[in-house]
């Protein structure tokens, strides 16, 4: 995943949140861009799970932005975000298990219906009581 980083763009920008007077001045905030489309590094099934994952981190282009901006320091917030990007291609490369459909067994079939006759005899037991008063 190591050749993903030649293909990641970082820009410092100013952050808001803690950092005092100094948040005005520096730049802390970090914002990672990784264009989805046009990575070479990987496969389609991937991109799209990757797309998925991202939600409306992705904008139109196919690019991913995401901002780390916790920290107060330049170089922790640039570790956070390389991080996450890093965990979610990790959950898109990831392959989802296929459902496998089966066949409800004999006994599952025959312990509903009795569960739905027991049932009705009960609330049939909450009918008006005949008879001449």
């Amino acid at each position: 995943m190591k050749n993903l980083d030649s293909e990641i763009q970082l820009e410092y920008i100013r952050a808001s949140g803690p950092g005092g007077q100094n948040v005005n001045k520096v730049a802390t905030a970090v914002q990672l861009r990784f264009d989805i489309f046009h990575s070479p590094n990987l496969s389609s099934d991937t991109k799209g799970r990757l797309i998925l994952l991202a939600g409306k981190r992705v904008n139109a282009d196919g690019v991913l932005i995401l901002e780390s901006k916790r920290f107060r320091t330049q170089e922790q917030n640039r570790e956070d975000a390389i991080a996450k990007f890093y965990e979610l291609i990790q959950k898109a490369s990831v392959k989802p298990k296929v459902r496998k459909q089966t066949k409800a067994t004999k006994a599952s079939k025959e312990k509903r219906l009795k569960a739905k006759k027991r049932d009705s005899e009960i609330k049939k037991l909450r009918g008006k009581v005949g008879g001449n008063w």
